[in-house]
């Protein structure tokens, strides 16, 4: 099993409602939803993730994230449910994604590495496998962040702009519309996860 120690890289994850598509091609910004902060919260505390970043625009939303956190973070939400006040400590909410990359700078001492994540094929981006990042992560003692987009994915400047496209999670057949916390799951456990296989 990967543990996250000084040899091995700090894992930040962030969740992006601006700039993502809608099913038209346009660029939106789409709604917090209420799955997506639990689920992933969970998934990212279980995978020791160090930080969860929401990344919305809208005031309202961001407002919206603070109170639920700050509700489960609280005495009542821990004496409640200590295991959900417990995967909330790792979660914050910002406005913009060049938001999250400085406050990790300020907190690790440098820029993370930035990889992408999306169910398309990109001709943008150096490609790495699932195996090879996993690799890099145990070896690299440099911060990582890997985004996760909402609605009909991360915007082609978002996924130019990071160092690595990450290949994308595919399954037996030809259909591949998972949840963005599915997806989130399941590429947390290929990465971080224990190892399964021989």
């Amino acid at each position: 099993m990967i543990i996250l120690t000084a040899e091995a890289a700090d894992v930040y994850i962030s969740l992006i409602h601006h700039p993502v598509y809608n099913k038209n091609g346009q660029k939106i910004t789409t709604t917090v939803t209420n799955l997506d902060l639990h689920d992933i919260s969970r998934a990212a505390r279980t995978y020791q993730v160090k930080k969860y970043y929401v990344v919305n625009r809208v005031k309202s939303q961001r407002d919206l994230v603070r109170r639920m956190r700050d509700y489960w973070t609280s005495d009542h939400g821990s004496d409640y449910n200590p295991s959900r006040h417990e995967a909330f400590q790792v979660l914050d909410i910002v406005e913009s994604f060049e938001e999250v990359l400085k406050d990790i700078e300020n907190e690790a001492g440098e820029r993370p590495i930035t990889v992408t994540t999306s169910a398309q094929e990109h001709e943008e981006g150096d490609s790495l496998s699932f195996a090879r990042l996993r690799s890099r992560l145990k070896e690299d003692s440099r911060p990582y962040l890997l985004l996760f987009g909402t609605g009909w994915g991360l915007t082609e400047e978002i996924i130019s702009g990071c160092d690595f496209l990450l290949e994308p999670v595919e399954g037996p057949g030809d259909f591949n519309h998972l949840s963005v916390r599915t997806a989130a799951a399941i590429i947390m456990d290929r990465l971080l996860g224990e190892r399964w296989w021989k």
